[in-house]
């Protein structure tokens, strides 16, 4: 029940599960806070419940032209965010919703505008957004140095080619450019690890056996404790929800990753050769990743997976497929030290990858002579991660901060 002397908060996110998830756990911190949240629904008379989700795309070209659209549902958004009571009295938007930034003003209230990516990302995409000089390179697998990161060495196929290379004429630049503008007009920016550092928001979850007591086991931690029982590791692989798998790049991962003498749990569509465990359904990764038998997790480098990973002390084979995605790889191998690159034979981070090289990369991930270093510092991490989110300490407090505002 609201309440009319707390802060009334509108949560708008983006329709896509790596999205919603971490603004989710955002709201889970909230609701702990005496702040009452709103999620508007049925914004338009016409839109049925349950059949938009980016998952259900054929292809995700089809994402700017979506959240484009979207704009379509403002006039209505806005009469809905009208008749909440309490009054709102802040927007919490997905950064990818700029038209919310009218509505807010509209309204009379700030915007904070959630992304839920690392600053790391942030801080690199401002640098060179700012030198697009930076981009001049005779091949897009030759280094380069930011001249704010010396440290940092980047290439330009760490970036999507709406980047290096836009249209400016062309919808997905246009989008963009209505993105930051958005952005840098809304009275802040919340992220995870002013922007208000919040995370991190996987840990806001509660333990699975104080919300589920009662429920069985699911037949994927069954499997895993076999696995435990038996001795055998495990290499947990997933490439979130809206990654575009071939059919040779499927079958170069199954072929690989076969001849290890690691099991393999894939969330593919077929059978390894009965060496691992196909799972159809969304599965819980968290859940998953926090097994014991869990060694590694060859992962699409999504900024949430990264963060469930250090925090269940999971090293990573990192094989970025899109968006920010290569510098999150980029931070997990070489700036953290938790991870190996999936690269093609020529070294490129981009390009066809055999099985030859998947097999290198995962022997050397689970057994190779950098294991050890690496559980040991992704271990660390998760420990500095946990501290973070206690209370009194850390982004606990800067939480507390945003919460004052």
């Amino acid at each position: 029940m609201a309440s009319v002397s707390s802060p009334h908060v509108a949560v708008i996110p983006v329709m896509a599960k790596g999205h919603t998830i971490p603004i989710l756990h955002l709201v889970r911190l909230l609701v702990t806070s005496v702040i009452d949240l709103s999620f508007p629904q049925n914004v338009h008379p016409e839109l049925q419940q349950g059949v938009v989700s980016t998952d259900k795309f054929p292809s995700m070209s089809l994402f700017v032209p979506f959240v484009t659209a979207t704009k379509l549902m403002q006039s209505e958004f806005d009469k809905v965010l009208e008749s909440l009571y309490p009054r709102v009295s802040c927007i919490i938007s997905d950064g990818f919703f700029p038209w919310t930034q009218q509505s807010a003003m509209k309204l009379g209230v700030p915007r904070l505008v959630f992304y839920g990516m690392s600053n790391y990302v942030g801080a690199v995409f401002h640098v060179v957004s700012k030198d697009q000089s930076l981009m001049d390179r005779n091949s897009d697998d030759e280094p380069f140095s930011l001249p704010a990161f010396p440290w940092i060495k980047l290439t330009r196929n760490d970036f999507e080619s709406s980047f290096t290379d836009p249209d400016i004429d062309g919808l997905h630049f246009q989008f963009i450019m209505e993105v930051f503008a958005a952005t840098n007009n809304s009275n802040g920016i919340i992220t995870t690890p002013k922007a208000w550092c919040v995370g991190s928001l996987c840990l806001a979850e509660p333990p699975k056996a104080a919300v589920q007591p009662l429920q069985k086991p699911a037949s994927t931690l069954k499997w895993l404790d076999e696995m435990l029982a038996n001795g055998k590791s495990v290499l947990y692989v997933a490439f979130g929800s809206q990654a575009d798998i071939s059919t040779e790049k499927l079958q170069e991962i199954a072929n690989g990753s076969s001849k290890c003498d690691e099991i393999v749990h894939e969330e593919f569509l077929e059978r390894v050769k009965g060496s691992g465990l196909v799972v159809r359904e969304r599965v819980d990764q968290v859940e998953i990743l926090n097994h014991p038998s869990v060694k590694g997790f060859m992962s699409h480098c999504g900024w949430n997976s990264v963060m469930e990973s250090i925090c269940a002390s999971v090293p990573i084979l990192a094989w970025p497929m899109m968006a920010e995605q290569h510098l999150n790889a980029r931070m997990v191998v070489e700036e953290l030290g938790i991870g190996i690159r999936v690269l093609a034979e020529n070294g490129s981070v981009r390009g066809f990858v055999t099985s030859e090289c998947i097999e290198k990369q995962v022997r050397e991930l689970m057994e190779g002579e950098k294991a050890k270093e690496m559980k040991k510092k992704v271990k660390q991490l998760s420990e500095e991660a946990r501290r973070a989110m206690e209370e009194g300490v850390g982004n606990n407090i800067l939480f507390l901060k945003f919460l004052t505002k």
